[in-house]
């Protein structure tokens, strides 16, 4: 697919504020202008920035209810009430409530805490009639619902006739009406002034926790070394990582690479991760994936029992079988999609529309937001996958950025069971009678709602650079700025009228990616590249003449040895 580079060359005021800024933090330059650019212009937001402080978090009885979630399980302590830690199947929900466990299982027996994964295929996501029943039957008095409940208005009134209180803790959209909960917190409250807005699941569930040990004069040492738990969530359900989130991921990223927890410590070692520095990246594409696929293939409660191992024995044994799953998720998700991808050439209708919905019966559920996710990035429209689940049709949505799919199925919910998310990630529950009329709908929305121009992949590009600027000081400079992840992305660069020093090769077992070696006309020093999958532009590099490349600035490490190296993102070259 063709990408638009979007580059926007500097102000001369943001010239001279990155000249400023240079000088007053010893910065590289480049690094300055990507600060400004991100909206940092003083010198108390580029201290603030470069050194999240647990200081910096803000105060939780900010949350609209808080004092009276932390009365309620105050109470339930006192009085010795058997809670229910209660969360949503996906890493975000299983970190959440491994934190929120572990933090209280310190102040009473176990035999007054306990904890509930609803199972995908049975009881869909969120608080389920049957999870109720399991607190009713469990002599249970309060629910702690996490990643979830800011929907469930009939679930906390069933929980309510049994005499069950239920404190949500969720980050997702609520309905204008909110549940009859104990308590609810969640900073997407139309009457919240809560500062910061995107918290994750676990982030919410943090606060509480919080709340809970600033109330008792509780250390916060107790609450800090959980934050590993709160990295992963943050990465996992791919929230912005500013503000908060920036704050509670860096201190996890520290304490998942220095002192993790003994079930993450697990994780880490089945994914090949020991002994290396992990990143947001490495928790989105290694960790993550292996913690969600318990519950993508059997139950996420065995993602939370890895999670509480209390010993590296059984978290090693957990964490074997969750990588199992984990093989077991890929092989069915290349499967599914495969599927999807020959059903789409065979009906071009269908790919030709705005939005793509496919639906096939067999399909399993646990890998539908894979494949959806798999078709947005292929043919970059949003894409809804269905299959059928307990006599409805279950669905997954994604999207792209510029189209808030959240909003687009929003505009059907008369027509729906169930739905909830956010912009770029909804779970549907339809009747399949109301299927096509769905898809009839949502098509007349994105026809009203989406141009053309959004559907062509965009590349953001942060700055131009020559080569000779990139060098060691700039990629340690780059690595300040981490955590990255969504609203604070890993910067990406272009440079012009870049040549082939003579060396580029193609490499790989089928010969599809190009290793290439790069100069300008600003210096012979030659500047080491890899593009992956990008052997199609193997001739034009090889003819000598100029290309232009958009790339992010690595660090590559082989034989022990450590180099500044360019990952391609994509390349121009001259018709």
């Amino acid at each position: 697919m063709t990408s638009k580079w979007n580059y926007q060359p500097p102000t001369h005021e943001q010239v001279l504020k990155k000249e400023e800024f240079s000088t007053r933090f010893r910065l590289n330059p480049a690094v300055c202008l990507l600060l400004i650019q991100r909206g940092i212009t003083t010198e108390k937001e580029v201290q603030k920035f470069l050194n999240p402080s647990i200081r910096d978090l803000h105060d939780p009885f900010e949350f609209p209810d808080m004092q009276k979630a932390v009365s309620r399980l105050e109470r339930a302590l006192g009085n010795k009430e058997k809670i229910l830690v209660y969360g949503d199947y996906d890493v975000d929900g299983t970190t959440a409530v491994a934190l929120v466990y572990k933090f209280l299982e310190q102040f009473c027996s176990k035999s007054y805490l306990d904890y509930y994964i609803p199972d995908r295929s049975d009881e869909g996501c969120g608080i389920s009639p049957q999870g109720i029943d399991y607190a009713h039957e469990n002599n249970v008095k309060l629910i702690i619902a996490l990643d979830c409940g800011i929907k469930a208005a009939d679930m906390v009134n069933y929980a309510s006739s049994l005499g069950i209180d239920i404190i949500v803790c969720d980050h997702h959209m609520p309905d204008k009406e909110l549940p009859s909960a104990v308590a609810i917190l969640d900073a997407k409250r139309e009457d919240s002034t809560y500062p910061y807005s995107h918290l994750s699941g676990c982030g919410v569930g943090f606060k509480l926790m919080q709340a809970f040990a600033q109330n008792n004069e509780i250390e916060f040492i107790r609450l800090k070394n959980l934050l590993d738990l709160c990295a992963v969530s943050i990465a996992s359900d791919i929230v912005p990582i500013t503000g908060e989130n920036r704050v509670l991921a860096a201190y996890g990223l520290k304490q998942l690479n220095q002192n993790p927890s003994k079930g993450l410590k697990g994780v880490i070692d089945v994914c090949g991760l020991s002994g290396k520095e992990i990143t947001v990246s490495d928790i989105v594409f290694k960790i993550g994936p292996r913690l969600n696929a318990s519950g993508r293939m059997m139950n996420a409660k065995e993602a939370v029992d890895l999670l509480l191992s209390k010993d590296f024995k059984s978290a090693k044994e957990k964490s074997e079988n969750i990588n199992q799953y984990n093989d077991d998720r890929r092989e069915l998700d290349k499967r599914t999609t495969d599927e999807a991808y020959a059903f789409l050439d065979a009906n071009p209708e269908v790919a030709d529309k705005k939005v793509i919905v496919i639906f096939k019966r067999e399909w399993h559920k646990g890998v539908i937001g894979i494949v959806a996710s798999r078709l947005t990035e292929k043919y970059y429209k949003p894409a809804i996958v269905f299959t059928e689940s307990n006599g409805f049709i279950s669905g997954s949505a994604r999207s792209i950025t510029g189209f808030d799919i959240y909003k687009a199925i929003e505009s059907t919910e008369d027509l729906l069971e169930n739905f909830g998310g956010h912009t770029f990630a909804v779970g549907i529950t339809i009747s399949e009678e109301n299927l096509n009329l769905f898809k009839e709908r949502l098509e007349n929305f994105a026809d009203e709602n989406m141009i053309a121009e959004q559907m062509t992949q965009t590349l953001d590009i942060d700055a131009a650079l020559q080569l000779k600027e990139i060098d060691v000081k700039l990629l340690t400079d780059i690595k300040s700025m981490q955590p990255f992840g969504p609203e604070n992305q890993k910067p990406v660069f272009c440079s012009f009228r870049v040549k082939d020093a003579g060396s580029s090769k193609l490499v790989g077992k089928e010969l599809e990616h190009i290793k290439l070696d790069v100069v300008d006309n600003s210096t012979e020093n030659v500047v080491q590249a890899i593009a992956f999958g990008m052997h199609r532009f193997y001739e034009n590099i090889k003819s000598g003449k100029p290309f232009d490349i958009c790339y992010t600035v690595e660090e590559n490490n082989y034989n022990g040895n450590s180099s500044v190296q360019l990952l391609i993102k994509d390349i121009r070259v001259e018709n």
